[in-house]
């Protein structure tokens, strides 16, 4: 813990110094602000998994007119298994003797001991995973953690945690998902399921998959459902989840390889859009559900730029120096984090009214989303690379950058 205390000193004094630029930092200064970031966040959440305090512990913040929905039934493995989602590739990168190094083993072994309480049935800190349909939703993106972290997650847990991981999933095969996004998380479930146990559901997957094809509605958009709606789903959910889940499917020769090119050309075409709406001042257009997410909602970048496919118009640099901006000025709103620094309600501070009555404490969780491209060694050109404009501040700073044109697929 004095190595986690030693670290913040370095780094919190960056983080919370200012929410633009001061100066253009390095890369390997700006690594060491995510660190921080992911660290702050992850803290409170995997200390009393581990602990068998979550219960305890942990606020459920919900608006007034969430609550008599009961959102303490599945707000613990929203946090657990929405924290797990973003950092898991960091963590998959393991331990070695670099401060960073250690900071990930000591997340690490917390997160085993976590899982095991998770699971175990005599826990005070057992997690729900068949009552409320929402127990699907953090079901599947635990299961994508999983995906995520083959050696430093799933292959931590001692095998009668395994077992128990494995029963709690399949467990979720009781709920219906609708026909939204939500076909994806039973699909993200039975991938995961394929590529631990070699066995699941392929009916599942398929017609979660050739669903989203239908609603297909062009230049990388997908509706959620038949309709189209202008906010961040694609992002939050629909890419990531179909690129994970082909990507399984194509390590499994259970795709073909136009069907999986085809997502990939889309996910990049959205990513790449989704880098034009952070503005020079590092915000991003207020617009649909789910805001609270915050900056989680630039997981299609971040699994993009951590898959190293960002289009020719994208170089790695300007997407770290892009979302720096905004990690910055939405961590360092006053009232982002409660006295134990536990997330609070919001999108820039603490503004309750702007969350849907879904949202609840672990909700919040799936802002460790943005942080995909720390499963990139420091060595990587996305963090070694210089300070680079992205391309709402270069174009108005009056650089003459390439014209934007829609995909045709």
């Amino acid at each position: 813990m004095q190595l986690l205390k030693t670290f913040f000193i370095v780094s919190v004094i960056s983080l919370f110094s200012t929410g633009t630029y001061a100066r253009q930092r390095t890369g390997a200064e700006e690594r060491t602000i995510w660190v921080n970031a992911l660290s702050k966040i992850a803290e409170p959440v995997l200390v009393n998994l581990s602990q068998n305090t979550l219960r305890k512990n942990m606020p459920v913040e919900v608006i007034e007119e969430a609550k008599g929905k009961n959102r303490a039934a599945v707000t613990h493995l929203e946090a657990v298994g929405r924290l797990l989602y973003g950092i898991s590739p960091w963590l998959e990168l393991g331990p070695d003797e670099t401060a960073e190094g250690l900071l990930r083993k000591h997340f690490i072994e917390l997160a085993a001991k976590g899982l095991h309480n998770a699971v175990d049935p005599d826990s005070p800190d057992r997690l729900n995973f068949t009552t409320d349909g929402q127990a699907l939703v953090d079901a599947a993106f635990l299961a994508q953690s999983l995906l995520r972290a083959p050696t430093q997650l799933w292959g931590k847990l001692d095998k009668v945690t395994q077992t128990r991981m494995i029963e709690a999933l399949k467990s979720t095969r009781i709920i219906k998902p609708y026909e939204s996004n939500w076909l994806l998380f039973s699909a993200t479930i039975e991938a995961t399921l394929l590529q631990l146990t070699g066995d699941c559901n392929m009916k599942t997957i398929t017609y979660a998959l050739n669903r989203h094809n239908e609603w297909y509605k062009g230049d990388g958009w997908y509706g959620d459902g038949k309709d189209l709606h202008y906010d961040y789903y694609n992002s939050i959910v629909i890419h990531p989840m179909m690129v994970d889940v082909m990507n399984v499917l194509k390590n499994k020769n259970k795709i073909d390889s136009v069907t999986y090119q085809q997502e990939v050309k889309r996910s990049i075409r959205y990513a790449e859009e989704l880098e034009r709406l952070i503005s020079p001042e590092g915000t991003y257009p207020v617009i649909g559900r789910s805001l609270t997410y915050r900056f989680g909602i630039f997981q299609a970048l971040t699994q993009v730029a951590l898959l190293k496919r960002l289009p020719s118009t994208i170089i790695p640099s300007q997407v770290r120096s892009a979302l720096s901006e905004v990690i910055e000025r939405q961590l360092n709103a006053p009232g982002t984090f409660d006295k134990n620094n536990w997330l609070t309600l919001g999108f820039c501070g603490h503004q309750p009214e702007m969350a849907e009555t879904y949202i609840s404490t672990g909700s919040l969780y799936l802002c460790s989303a943005v942080f995909l491209p720390l499963g990139l060694p420091a060595t990587d050109e996305f963090w070694t690379g210089a300070y680079t404009e992205w391309t709402n501040k270069k174009a108005w700073n009056g650089v003459d950058i390439l014209k934007d044109h829609a995909i045709r697929d």
